[in-house]
């Protein structure tokens, strides 16, 4: 992936360098009023994408920085709960029923068919 962007980046410069080579002309660029500023027509190209790369670049670097933080945060957070060891739960006691009641209240009531209708 290394090779592409460098690949991208070498062909945008040569690009930019034909460009300044076939356009190297002076032009006269209006700021305010009382303000007007010579220069060669590739600077003000040159500045026109600095514009409007830097600002996305930093925020992508932002971006990625935070999420790598994250991403590190929760690794942690997934390694100390695999090693922490699970305490197991202690059984419920079940309430104390004489035997003979509790077979007693079951074997009144009968259990209806699976295919049975319903009364």
């Amino acid at each position: 992936m290394q090779i592409v962007r460098t690949v991208i980046w070498v062909l945008l410069l040569v690009a930019l360098a034909i460009f300044s080579y076939a356009n190297w002309i002076p032009v006269s660029v209006r700021i305010w009023d009382n303000l007007l500023v010579d220069t060669m027509l590739p600077a003000i190209v040159v500045v026109s994408f600095l514009i409007g790369f830097v600002p996305m670049w930093l925020y992508h670097r932002a971006s990625k920085w935070q999420n790598a933080r994250r991403i590190a945060a929760l690794e942690s957070a997934a390694r100390a709960a695999a090693v922490t060891p699970v305490q197991p739960k202690q059984p419920v006691a079940a309430p104390e029923e004489p035997v003979s009641e509790a077979l007693s209240s079951e074997s009144d009531k009968p259990e209806p068919h699976p295919g049975a209708p319903l009364p």
